[in-house]
């Protein structure tokens, strides 16, 4: 009984049914959950909203944490201990906080969770969870790692050595280290918003050389998650024609 739970809240197959509705059902929740951020004054209709689309998701957290096993693939005690500080296990909790709020007027104590709407957020990241082409990118993520890590770590670096450079350079148009940064990181992507800015010849020079390589350092992530992407497209397509020899 409880792996077929477990089998219909994971994303779903092509062939389960169950799965599909569970995961389009989800899914809407999430989207009407999420709604009432768009507004400033929040109508009756997205309260009781709230408390139907709560509902559900705290079932969810509590399905997959009674199959936390299934998941990682672990025997035992162990894994049900483990399972709330799993990353999903804490965005779906982040997801449940904000409508702790309605205990306000009975518990002071939940008080505290006025700050927590803007948690609502992680209901997009909910989301992800039953989205197969999040799935592929994860995988794309996960096999390129190391060449995207290099990439990361050469980004880094790059926007340090620019600002100290521009720092020492600019010391008029930059009071503070990290106004240098800022500008480093903007200069990198090339977005360029022009609040902050060098005024001499050399920091303009030093500018379009930042540039010039931004432009390099932004494309490499790119050109390495095509190459991923496509390992993983190609791997999938063979994994479904052997299964299909196996038939």
């Amino acid at each position: 009984m409880r792996k077929r739970i477990f089998e219909i809240i994971e994303v779903s197959r092509d062939d389960d049914r169950a799965s599909l509705i569970y995961d389009w059902v989800m899914l809407v929740a999430i989207v009407i959950s999420i709604i009432p951020l768009a507004f400033k004054e929040s109508p009756a209709f997205f309260h009781y909203s709230d408390y139907v689309t709560t509902l559900l998701f705290i079932v969810d957290y509590l399905l997959r944490w009674a199959t936390a096993d299934f998941k990682q693939r672990r025997r035992g005690l162990t894994a049900f201990l483990c399972y709330p500080f799993t990353l999903w296990a804490i965005v779906d909790l982040l997801s449940i906080l904000p409508t702790l709020t309605v205990l306000n007027g009975s518990f002071r104590l939940f008080r505290i969770f006025r700050m927590l709407r803007t948690f609502r957020i992680f209901r997009v990241f909910k989301a992800l969870r039953y989205s197969k082409s999040f799935s592929i990118i994860l995988s794309v993520v996960r096999d390129s790692r190391e060449p995207l890590l290099a990439v990361v770590t050469l980004a880094l670096g790059y926007i340090v050595v620019s600002a100290l450079i521009i720092y020492n350079v600019e010391a008029d148009s930059f009071n503070t280290f990290f106004d240098a940064i800022y500008w480093a990181t903007v200069s990198l992507t090339t977005v360029g918003y022009g609040d902050i800015y060098p005024v001499t010849t050399a920091g303009r020079v030093i500018t379009m050389i930042s540039s010039l390589f931004g432009i390099a350092i932004v494309a490499l992530p790119s050109g390495i998650i095509t190459a991923g992407y496509i390992n993983v497209l190609n791997r999938d397509k063979k994994k479904l024609y052997e299964q299909e020899l196996d038939r």
